[in-house]
């Protein structure tokens, strides 16, 4: 397995992360564990959780993923062999209300203190690999987050930090702050990236690129829908998107038809033409391209069963020709971000 540099950082990691989004809702503990030493028995290092997991959040479940991550790392005695990363949780622009300390998670000296010292509790360790904001806080100074995050580089409760959910200029902006104050940079920025969602291509990709600064790319799979089981208007029982429209309130419904819609499905068809053509699966398709660009260091996958985890791995040592990736480029210039505002307002 390839490995690859977190941004400028000392920390180099396994080109594919194990995501654990599901991990104590979808995936009870003992399936939990079964995926965790799969991953480690295929050679993955790097492993990825956050205090607000597992997903979709609630008050009920809140901190269970990073408990069960924390329990298999002291039972299996894998603290120092694996790259640890976690989030604190920012605010979530209007998508949710996160269910966390009341919902009053702006990024501040308090919350982020706070936040670090009880992931560190769950998690049974004392320091943690890759410490990252769960969605910006552009309303707090960035200089007062950075400041904050270099403490606890400082006190070698970590090693490293990066950002998720965030924007090119936001990112932009938190650079210049910590060169401007002396502190310490971003190393990573996390994105939802995809075969139907390949914004972070364009702007994004060149601040990786000429700051630095490493792509984790989540949601692979497009929330699943990559793996084709939402085609031909299916809606599997347990699936995500299915209970979202189901069972979800009206911004859990919008967002599950970002990824469920007519663009998406027909993407997903022609996508499957391909996989089929070189031998595999939409599902390895998804991980290979993802790992396959320069500014990604690694691409996070999630399986709430050993089975799923197994179709994703098969992207380990798959690497795509220059004629799969111009057939791919064909149907993104056909069916363009299809999972976009933009995208809905065509249904």
């Amino acid at each position: 397995m390839t490995r690859k540099r977190l941004g400028r950082s000392a920390l180099y990691v396994t080109d594919i992360c194990m995501g654990t989004m599901t991990f104590g809702l979808q995936a009870d503990e003992a399936v939990s564990f079964t995926i965790m030493d799969r991953a480690m028995e295929a050679g993955i290092d790097f492993f990825d959780t956050a205090e607000m997991y597992p997903v979709p959040p609630s008050a009920k479940l809140f901190g269970i993923t990073e408990q069960i991550v924390g329990r298999w790392m002291k039972q299996r005695g894998y603290r120092d062999q694996i790259l640890l990363a976690t989030k604190v949780t920012g605010p979530g622009h209007g998508w949710f209300r996160p269910e966390i300390r009341h919902g009053l998670t702006a990024l501040d000296r308090h919350q982020i203190i706070r936040a670090c010292e009880d992931s560190l509790r769950r998690l049974q360790t004392d320091y943690i690999d890759l410490y990252q904001t769960h969605w910006p806080d552009h309303g707090t100074r960035q200089e007062e987050i950075l400041s904050v995050l270099t403490e606890l580089v400082d006190q070698g409760k970590v090693r490293a930090i990066g950002c998720s959910n965030e924007t090119s200029w936001g990112l932009m902006k938190n650079l210049w702050e910590a060169e401007k104050h002396d502190l310490r940079r971003l190393d990573t920025v996390q994105n939802n990236f995809s075969l139907i969602n390949r914004r972070c291509e364009s702007e994004l990709a060149q601040v990786c690129r000429q700051e630095g600064v490493s792509l984790l790319p989540y949601s692979p799979l497009g929330g699943g829908v990559l793996t084709g089981k939402y085609n031909d208007g299916a809606l599997p029982a347990g699936a995500r998107f299915t209970d979202y429209l189901s069972q979800g309130g009206p911004r859990q419904q919008r967002m599950a038809r970002r990824f469920v819609n007519e663009r998406t499905l027909e993407t997903t068809a022609r996508l499957q033409d391909i996989a089929r053509d070189i031998g595999t699966s939409v599902t390895a398709l998804s991980v290979a391209w993802s790992k396959q660009h320069d500014f990604v260091a690694s691409t996070i996958i999630g399986a709430t069963t050993v089975a799923q985890l197994e179709e994703s791995l098969a992207a380990i040592d798959l690497v795509l020709d220059a004629e799969t990736l111009a057939r791919i480029d064909a149907i993104d210039e056909a069916i363009p971000t299809p999972m976009t505002e933009d995208g809905l307002r065509r249904l």
